[in-house]
């Protein structure tokens, strides 16, 4: 956690894929916050550790399902929507694009679903990665998940 979080401040530009045994919530999150860019766990195949390496590469990030599924289990729903919004300063737009963003519909799809253009659609995404300090629509995701925009059943 240390040399992660050494890097992050030291190196910023570096990306960072933690390879652990450690499979609970608390070590995955700790990593992520401490500036790693994914997360794989040591009996992962090889094939599995050279995708990981990859996607950081030339995306910047890797999240497994079994880290987005034990972060997501870790989640917990507080608040109403409402006051979670008011809270970020999201507009009602941006909302819907959240929920939107976090379904299987494509960028196109979602203009359709909210009757704008695809570049209306990426104009929603840029502000949000701006105003959120996220860089994937991952990222959007999680970040739904983790402050009740988004329920996870």
């Amino acid at each position: 956690y240390a040399t992660a979080a050494w890097i992050k401040t030291n190196a910023p530009d570096t990306k960072v894929l933690a390879l652990s045994m450690y499979d609970d919530e608390e070590a995955i999150i700790k990593m992520l916050k401490n500036g790693a860019r994914g997360y794989v766990l040591k009996d992962a195949h090889p094939s599995d550790l050279k995708a990981a390496i990859e996607a950081v590469a030339t995306k910047g990030f890797y999240y497994s399902e079994m880290v987005t599924g034990r972060l997501m289990r870790n989640i917990i729903d507080s608040g109403t929507e409402e006051e979670k919004a008011a809270e970020l300063n999201l507009t009602e737009r941006e909302i819907e694009f959240l929920k939107l963003a976090a379904s299987e519909l494509t960028y196109k799809e979602i203009a359709e679903k909210m009757h704008v253009s695809p570049r209306t659609i990426d104009g929603y995404r840029d502000d949000l990665f701006e105003k959120l300090n996220i860089k994937s629509r991952v990222g959007l995701v999680l970040y739904a998940i983790k402050n009740g925009i988004v329920t996870v059943s």
